[in-house]
């Protein structure tokens, strides 16, 4: 593991982020079923908030929409960038509070919902 930076492959199996990718690389991208093939459906909530800051790309707290779009490739380098209507989509699925970016608690939420 690298100094204080966790990666992807600490938390979730490689093969499982693959088949996941693989999944939606032609199809719409949805969050839910996303999450539920690599292996975060399963994970206690500490673990799927370890994802979270691995995805919280500049530490803020939140993933904005500007990070959401590049949310794949915080999987995997080979991650596609989702289009701007999967990435609203998205958004809108875990933006409960209606901030316009997720908190930690609110991608918990949709990964376990």
């Amino acid at each position: 593991m690298t100094a204080g930076r966790m990666v992807m492959t600490d938390l979730l199996k490689a093969e499982d982020i693959k088949k996941g990718l693989d999944a939606f690389a032609a199809a719409t991208f949805d969050p839910k079923k996303f999450f539920e093939m690599v292996g975060m459906k399963a994970m206690s909530a500490e673990n799927v908030k370890k994802v979270f800051q691995v995805l919280d790309v500049d530490g803020s707290g939140f993933i904005e929409e500007e990070e959401l779009k590049f949310v794949l490739k915080g999987f995997s380098k080979d991650g596609r960038d989702l289009t701007d209507a999967e990435t609203k989509a998205f958004l809108q699925a875990a933006d409960k509070d209606g901030d316009g970016k997720i908190g930690i608690d609110e991608f918990e939420a949709l990964v376990h919902e």
